[in-house]
């Protein structure tokens, strides 16, 4: 019997979906299955652009009805829904990264224009995802990174109204094909933010030249420059301030399909590992009869499912924000960031398991293993997202407010919020749900009272042992605080999820087991930072604790794991 709480694509019926969103993602797992494990990694070895791929959700509609808000699309089914957004970046990490990441960067080239009020660019855009066109987001440029204050960029009046614009992009996906790429630059005639523009570019345009593929690899990544591009109106989607804030807003919304495209690569992996694990003979027994293998298969077993509870309930506040609720701003860096590196120990401890296994070239696993690495170095780094997720530590722990009850958001709506963001600043004034009825709601369960512990210890460390001015200068300290409150704010949301869903207790109680080793190690990497006071080094050893122990426990919830073998395996 396949697990429920895993992606399979043998059993996957998205019935909470409408029936045309249910009959496109299971249109999307036929695709790749009938392909078959053959094509699909010799397709990644040999670096194949994804023509074919293309071509299937072109036909489907995919793209246009997934990524076209109901005030831009014709169709009924039209909307952009996070929800549904996520289940396909689930399916499209699955099956390989480069089919996610052309998905992906078109949403991020949507991301301006969606956000603008120019009536023919929106129109265009339409036209061209009903067409089947990709995408692209031009901010980055190679001296620069994502620097976007720094941009070399630049549009020079041509007299007429309109623009000429000069200068190169750099790591800029599916910039070989997009039939529409935002680019961000600066105008040479207004100094400041007042001169940002917005506009769209087409990629077959005789003045838009491509450099080359700077990855090696089936994506795109592509260098692009622009000699004296003719911009027009119909091409300016923002200027000044607004350009710069929908360069913001459209990473909050598109960087946040980081964490189920590393849910999918795991999902997959785990299948391959657990199979080959429990079907190997070592010493005359079963690899997955020796303790460690099986803690380490537990280990990732709970680590994936936290992971899917903490995206799963994070999609509900993205759905429900608003100008007043802007809680989402905490849990968007906590996908890119906490998600993903979650993602990366479970490869890592099922690599353990089945070692030489994971590099034959025959399996999915050799794939994963890579991709899963690049998913918390696509949206800047760990360290960028730790250090914006620190802007709302004292806020969150410590100041809660009142909010209505955020429902779990599976209905067919469209999240237009997204695109009426507004301004992206004022961080430091965002509030909170008070985050300890989550926890109470649990303290019977032995590790989640035993983290609870933790929890309340680093609301203790903010109030008396906090950073002074010096240190709060000393970004290596930092970030190891970043990463105890980034294990409460995942607590957090995997306990809403699992009251929610009703998750078996004992995989929650190994899981928080997990967390509050965790929490552990990194109080006791923050104890060794070079500038710790010796209140903090104090403070650091007295919130270590041991995770309650329950072999009964852990034994069932190894047969969770146990019982994987053999559930999927991609036809040939």
């Amino acid at each position: 019997m396949a697990d429920s709480l895993l992606f399979n694509p043998r059993t996957y019926d998205p019935a909470h979906f409408d029936p045309e969103t249910r009959r496109l993602l299971r249109a999307t797992v036929d695709w790749f299955e009938d392909r078959g494990k053959r094509r699909l990694i010799e397709d990644y070895r040999s670096r194949a652009w994804l023509g074919d791929f293309l071509a299937f959700a072109a036909k489907e509609r995919l793209f246009a009805t997934f990524l076209t808000p109901s005030s831009a699309g014709e169709l009924d089914d039209q909307r952009w829904d996070t929800a549904r957004i996520a289940a396909l970046n689930e399916i499209l990490g699955f099956y390989g990264l480069d089919y996610w990441y052309a998905w992906q960067v078109t949403i991020l080239g949507l991301g301006p224009v969606w956000q603008s009020d120019n009536a023919a660019a929106r129109a265009r855009a339409a036209q061209l995802l009903s067409q089947g066109e990709v995408f692209a987001f031009g901010l980055s440029e190679k001296a620069h990174g994502a620097d976007i204050y720094s941009t070399d960029m630049l549009l020079t009046p041509d007299g007429d109204g309109g623009f000429r614009a000069r200068g190169s992009k750099y790591y800029i996906g599916n910039g070989n094909a997009a039939g529409l790429v935002s680019v961000f630059g600066r105008r040479t005639d207004v100094e400041g933010p007042d001169g940002y523009v917005f506009f769209a570019a087409d990629s077959r345009h005789p003045a838009y030249h491509l450099v080359k593929n700077v990855v090696d690899s089936s994506k795109y990544v592509s260098e692009f420059r622009l000699e004296d591009y003719p911009v027009g109106p119909d091409d300016v989607l923002h200027t000044g301030r607004a350009a710069f804030d929908a360069a913001l807003n459209t990473v909050n919304v598109g960087k946040f399909n980081l964490c189920t495209a590393s849910i999918g690569i795991c999902e997959h992996a785990m299948y391959e590992a657990v199979t080959h694990a429990h079907q190997r003979i070592l010493y005359g027994r079963p690899v997955t009869a020796f303790p460690h293998v099986r803690r380490e298969l537990t280990d990732a077993y709970v680590r994936l499912v936290g992971m899917k509870l903490f995206s799963d309930r994070a999609v509900d506040y993205f759905r429900s924000a608003s100008a007043e609720d802007r809680r989402y701003l905490l849990f968007n860096p906590m996908t890119k960031m906490k998600v993903t590196t979650e993602g990366e120990k479970v490869i890592d401890l099922m690599w353990d398991v089945i070692a030489a296994k994971g590099f034959e070239k025959d399996n999915y696993f050799a794939q994963a293993a890579v991709e899963i690495r690049g998913l918390p170095k696509l949206e800047g780094t760990v360290h960028v997202n730790l250090a914006l997720i620190l802007k709302f530590m004292r806020n969150h722990l410590l100041d809660p407010a009142e909010f209505p009850a955020v429902p779990t958001r599976l209905d067919a709506a469209d999240d237009t919020f997204l695109f009426e963001q507004g301004p992206a600043r004022g961080l430091g004034s965002v509030r909170f749900h008070d985050w300890r009825p989550a926890y109470d709601a649990y303290a019977g369960v032995p590790n989640v009272a035993r983290f609870r512990e933790q929890a309340d210890a680093l609301c203790e460390f903010v109030t008396t042992a906090a950073p002074d001015e010096e240190q709060s200068r000393d970004l290596d300290l930092l970030l190891a605080v970043g990463q105890l409150f980034a294990l409460v704010v995942h607590g957090q949301l995997i306990l809403e999820q699992a009251r929610l869903t009703d998750l078996d207790e004992d995989v929650l109680d190994e899981l928080f087991a997990v967390l509050v080793r965790d929490f552990s190690a990194y109080a006791v990497e923050l104890h060794g930072k070079d500038s710790a006071t010796a209140d903090q080094q104090r403070w650091a050893l007295g919130a270590v604790r041991r995770p309650v122990v329950d072999e009964a426990r852990s034994g069932r919830v190894w047969q969770r794991v146990e019982a994987l073998s053999g559930t999927y395996e991609m036809a040939p």
